[in-house]
């Protein structure tokens, strides 16, 4: 009979319990996912208990608030702060979402807070994401010309062309997308996920650049490309409000339409 079991070594144990909030009236607690590769121990979940008076209203802020006041040792990223740079993606109650804009008051309970699943993890809250950067080079995400440029000015494009690129170039490749994918679980190696294949279709559909078709044969592919099974994970979760799904869908329908 077969059994599915974690190795020894993957199992999360009970971590540490900090409290820094005695008194506090508005309180909230943390519960962190912690794992140190020079520790050679397993995963743990530490408990942070703080007072949300102490700190700002994202969680972001909570994060900056443990690190800063209670425990040092916690690692993740953040820069902008602002829902622009996407460093701080992580799974926050269940979602992947971006840290500096998800508000402490909409989650119920303890806030529990992991990296992004289904990646290797550097450290604590810190995805290896060596990978997902190297998908999105191999889609050569820049202008593909074989014509001079204008002597005189710019490569234009008319309003239309411009508005064909809304809902794509705000893309900021947080990866909360494609680790939400079922399919990019399981075929990582070979399907290029959600984030990928929106970013492929911003070029495809960029009228200044002349290498549509070399691009969409190179995502003819029964892997790059036909692994989505529509299952809207990537769409749920975008903390820009996106629709990976869709773009998938319009790459699928230029394949399509060249062969008709």
């Amino acid at each position: 009979m077969a059994q599915f079991r974690l190795p020894k070594n993957s199992k999360i144990k009970p971590g540490k319990t900090y409290s820094s909030a005695d008194g506090a009236n508005n309180k909230k607690t943390f519960r962190v996912y912690r794992w140190d590769p020079d520790s050679g121990e397993n995963p743990r979940i530490d408990s942070y208990e703080i007072d949300l008076d102490k700190c700002g209203p994202m969680v972001l802020d909570a994060l900056i608030y443990i690190k800063n006041e209670i425990d040092p040792t916690l690692a993740f990223r953040r820069s902008c702060r602002e829902g622009i740079c996407g460093s701080c993606a992580m799974n926050v109650a269940g979602t992947n979402t971006l840290a500096c804009i998800n508000d402490i008051a909409d989650v119920k309970g303890d806030v529990k807070v992991y990296p992004l699943p289904h990646l290797e993890v550097s450290k604590d809250l810190i995805p290896d994401l060596e990978h997902f950067y190297a998908q999105y080079a191999s889609i050569k995400p820049w202008i593909q010309t074989h014509t001079p440029p204008p002597p005189d000015s710019e490569r234009l494009q008319s309003k239309q062309e411009r508005n064909a690129l809304d809902g794509l170039y705000e893309c900021i490749l947080c990866a909360c997308c494609s680790t939400a994918c079922p399919s990019y679980w399981w075929n990582s190696d070979r399907y290029l996920g959600p984030a990928i294949l929106l970013q492929a279709y911003r070029w495809i559909v960029d009228s200044r650049d002349e290498n549509t078709g070399e691009r969409l044969d190179d995502l003819e592919d029964p892997f790059k490309l036909y692994r989505c099974h529509t299952i809207m994970n990537c769409t749920n979760t975008c903390p820009k409000n996106l629709n990976p799904a869709k773009s998938i869908a319009e790459i699928k329908k230029l394949l399509v339409a060249r062969t008709m």
